[in-house]
């Protein structure tokens, strides 16, 4: 049976994560906005969290607990709540590290997880999307070849978060006619990394495309070695990380234009009390509990280690939806004030539009 209460450890989790999104993140997250940079501190300050090393094995240089999807929702719902693109930025090594921990090597882990499990933030990324019309997660245009100790690959990606700066890069390839996993260490050869993207939404975030020419990586790099990583495992957990964060955006813009709402009187009463407007904030919330629950079904199943491939998409489509209408009728509600940049909810419509083309830019 599924139960709907997080337990008492993930309860004192959500609630730490949450007073740090409220006190941290809020803070600075329109500054980060129009400045493109998020600062240091804040990010130090939520690795001190050990959101990540939490779930690392001890041997690792981790705290030794489980792994949990339904945890690594929650933690996504709030930091998401807080701002999407510090979010990301904070649980970027995540992208590496869970993967590895759940299809890894033993040679991969005890070489690439203490890395990843530091006491300072270490950036670590993947590299899924790639910058062609038909892109498809399952049929990749990046191709990695096998030759002789090595795989050879070429390719081109867009949307790597911190790739400048990361040691490590998990870049997905076609390999044997599936998608799969190579572990690329900075500075590899054939490996470019081209300039800061300009994007419309997560201005905070650092993102950058990659053009791999002949990038030459060692046999043993390649995810789950000879076996190779469970690509759709991996797509499946992103899946439900990125609609676990749709869910804290959408929940930050409805909060915002609900209290706007009650407050703001035209023509001798709050405007929550016209219909329109009460309309509206009542399915803006089903909606978001609605995604809520189909979220942690997905969660609860990737725990118990079944097939979510179902249940992973379904809620993915229905959270890019769901973000979407959410925000945009935030900005309705606030009519004018809704387009400005002295509200913020214009920010969360920008940020909540690019969902559609998150892939794996979040993991739980």
């Amino acid at each position: 049976m599924i139960s709907f209460s997080p337990s008492e450890e993930q309860q004192m989790i959500v609630t730490m994560v949450k007073q740090f999104a409220n006190d941290e993140m809020r803070k600075i997250y329109r500054e980060c906005d129009e400045s493109g940079e998020i600062p240091d501190s804040v990010v130090e300050t939520a690795w001190q969290l050990g959101l990540v090393a939490s779930s690392m094995p001890e041997e690792c240089g981790g705290f030794g607990g489980e792994h949990s999807a339904i945890t690594g929702a929650l933690i996504g719902e709030e930091l998401a709540w807080g701002d999407l693109a510090m979010a990301m930025h904070i649980l970027c090594p995540a992208l590496v590290a869970y993967p590895l921990l759940e299809m890894g090597t033993d040679a991969q882990r005890k070489k690439y997880l203490p890395l990843l499990c530091g006491e300072k933030y270490k950036a670590a990324t993947s590299a899924l999307i790639e910058p062609h019309f038909d892109y498809d997660p399952h049929s990749l245009s990046t191709t990695a070849r096998a030759d002789g100790n090595d795989y050879v690959l070429n390719g081109d990606k867009c949307l790597v978060p911190l790739a400048a700066e990361a040691d490590l890069l998990l870049i997905y390839a076609a390999a044997d006619g599936r998608s799969q996993g190579f572990i690329v260490e900075k500075g590899a050869k054939g490996l470019e990394i081209g300039e800061r993207e300009e994007n419309m939404g997560i201005r905070g975030l650092a993102t950058y495309g990659l053009n791999l020419k002949d990038c030459r990586v060692p046999r043993e790099n390649r995810l789950g070695g000879e076996k190779a990583g469970d690509f759709d495992r991996i797509l499946n957990c992103s899946q439900v990380g990125l609609s676990a964060m749709a869910i804290g955006v959408a929940r930050a813009a409805f909060e915002y234009s609900r209290d706007y709402a009650k407050e703001r009187v035209a023509f001798g009463e709050p405007i929550a009390s016209r219909q329109a407007i009460a309309f509206m904030l009542a399915e803006m919330a089903i909606e978001i509990d609605a995604t809520r629950l189909m979220t942690w079904e997905a969660a609860w199943k990737l725990d118990r280690k079944e097939d979510v491939t179902k249940e992973a998409s379904l809620v993915k489509a229905y959270a890019d939806d769901m973000v979407m209408m959410v925000t945009d009728r935030a900005v309705q509600i606030l009519g004018g004030h809704g387009y400005i940049r002295e509200h913020p909810v214009e920010l969360w419509l920008r940020n909540g539009r690019g969902f559609a083309t998150f892939d794996g830019m979040a993991m739980v």
